[in-house]
C-alpha cells in the first residue's frame, strides 16, 4: 500500500500530533466478559473520550492540519451523533469557527451537547442524506471547510491512533474486532494493526439492518434500512476512500441482530460496570452472537462509544431482565373480591418475590362476569424462582402462567 492515501507513517504522525490534547484511553483484559463468552477478551475504552467516542481522534487531527487561511473560514459537517460533538470540541479547542447541519429530528438531549460545545446548529431536512445535502449548500454560500465523518484520510488517519494504542497496551492480541459504520476507524486501526502485527486477524462488524461493506464485499446490492439501536453505525453506503484501503485488510465481516446488540450492552453494564451506545457494543455482540469463531484467540474489542440515550438504556437493561427471567408478569383469572390481591401479594412475598406493577381487566372476555384477570409484573432472581412463586400461586387456586 506505498501509493494509499493513508499509511502507518500518516497514522504515526497523526498519534503524535493529537498526544496529550485528547484521552489516551486504556485497554484492559476483562475477566469478566472473558468468563461470561468463554473468550479471552481484552477492551479498548473509546467511551472514556471527552465526548464519549472515538471520534474524537480524527476531528482533532484533521483540525490540527487546517491552514491559517482554512481556520478562519470555519468547519462544516452533516451530523446527529458523535462525530457532531467530536468536531465542534476540537474546532473550539482551536478557535476555529463550526457549523454542524443536524436533521430536524435529531433528539434535542444531542442538539443541545453540539451547541454547547460552541458549534452553530443548523436543523434542516429529514433524513441525514438531506442535512448532508443541506450542509454542501451552505459549505459552498459561506465558504466553509467541509469535515467528512469518514471519508476523508486525516480523518482515517485520527481513528487510526487507537490500534497503536491497543497494541502497546495488549502487544499479545491477535484478533480486533471493530464496529462498521462508513469505514473510517476499521480502515485506519487496519492499516496501523496490520504494520505493527501483520499477523492479526482484523474482523469488522455491522448491524444486520446495515451491511453496507458486507454487502459490498460480496458484489450484492445494499439493502438498508430501519430504526437500529446501533445508529451509530448505520450507514448506507460504506465510505469509497474507506473501503478501498479497508477491503483487503479485513479478514471476516460479521453482521450482528438487535438482540445479540442489546444483550452486548447489558452485559457491558452488568460485567464492566461501563456504558457502551449500540454501535459500542458490536463487537462484543459479534462475540455472543459467533463464539465459535473467537476460540482460543486473544480478542481486543473496540468499545468505540458510550453516547446512549438514558431512557433507551433503561429500557434495555428491563428487557435484559426479562430474558433472563429476572421481570415476569403472571396473568391469572380470580374472583372479583375484597381481599384477593392481599392474598397473592402475600403468596409472592413470603417466595421473595417483588411486585412491581398490578394491571386489572374486568372488562376482558377471558374472565367470567363475576371475575378478574389479573397481571401482576414481578422481579425475581432468576427463571427458576419465578417458577417457583408461579407453582405457589397454582397450589393456592390461581391458574397463573407467564405472559
Amino acid at each position: 500500500m506505498a501509493n494509499a492515501a493513508v499509511t502507518y507513517a500518516d497514522i504515526l504522525e497523526a498519534a503524535k500530533r493529537i498526544s496529550g490534547s485528547i484521552e489516551r484511553t486504556p485497554t484492559h483484559h476483562s475477566r469478566p466478559l472473558s468468563r461470561a463468552t468463554g473468550i479471552d477478551i481484552w477492551v479498548k475504552y473509546e467511551n472514556q473520550h471527552d465526548t464519549g467516542a472515538f471520534k474524537e481522534r480524527g476531528a482533532l487531527n484533521r483540525v490540527l492540519q487546517l491552514n491559517a487561511e482554512e481556520k478562519a473560514r470555519g468547519v462544516i459537517a452533516a451530523s446527529a451523533g458523535n462525530h457532531a460533538q467530536a468536531l465542534a470540541h476540537h474546532a473550539a479547542t482551536q478557535g476555529v469557527p463550526s457549523v454542524i447541519v443536524m436533521p430536524k429530528a435529531t433528539p434535542n438531549m444531542k442538539v443541545e451537547q453540539t451547541r454547547a460545545r460552541g458549534a452553530e446548529i443548523v436543523l434542516e431536512g429529514e433524513t441525514f442524506d438531506d442535512a448532508y445535502t443541506h450542509a454542501m449548500k451552505l459549505r459552498e454560500e459561506r465558504n466553509l471547510v467541509f469535515v467528512h465523518p469518514f471519508n476523508d484520510a486525516q480523518i482515517i488517519a485520527g481513528q487510526g491512533t487507537a490500534a497503536i494504542e491497543m497494541l502497546e497496551d495488549a502487544p499479545e492480541l491477535d484478533t480486533l474486532v471493530i464496529p462498521v459504520g462508513g469505514g473510517g476507524l476499521i480502515a485506519g486501526m487496519a492499516i496501523a494493526a496490520k504494520a505493527i502485527k501483520p499477523s492479526i486477524r482484523i474482523i469488522g462488524v455491522e448491524a444486520e439492518m446495515y451491511p453496507s461493506f458486507h454487502a459490498r464485499g460480496r458484489g450484492e446490492t445494499v439493502t438498508a434500512r430501519g430504526q437500529t439501536i446501533a445508529e451509530g453505525i448505520a450507514v448506507k453506503q460504506i465510505g469509497e476512500l474507506t473501503y478501498a484501503l479497508a477491503h483487503e485488510l479485513v479478514e471476516e465481516i460479521i453482521l450482528v441482530d438487535e438482540q445479540m446488540i442489546e444483550r452486548a450492552i447489558a452485559l457491558y453494564i452488568g460485567a464492566e460496570k461501563t456504558v457502551a451506545e449500540g454501535a459500542g457494543a458490536a463487537g462484543l455482540a459479534a462475540v455472543l452472537a459467533q463464539p465459535e469463531k473467537f476460540k482460543d484467540s486473544k480478542v481486543g474489542l473496540v468499545l468505540s462509544g458510550g453516547n446512549i440515550d438514558t431512557r433507551l438504556l433503561a429500557s434495555v437493561l428491563e428487557r435484559s431482565m426479562v430474558r433472563e427471567g429476572r421481570i415476569a408478569v403472571l396473568r391469572f383469572v380470580g374472583d372479583d373480591q375484597p381481599g384477593i390481591l392481599a392474598t397473592v401479594s402475600r403468596i409472592i412475598g413470603d417466595k421473595g418475590g417483588n411486585i412491581l406493577q398490578v394491571a386489572h381487566h374486568r372488562m376482558t372476555l377471558h374472565a367470567p362476569v363475576k371475575g378478574v384477570e389479573f397481571d401482576i409484573e414481578i422481579e425475581t432472581r432468576d427463571f427458576a424462582h419465578t417458577n417457583e412463586i408461579m407453582s405457589a400461586l397454582q397450589d393456592a387456586g390461581y391458574d397463573a402462567r407467564i405472559v
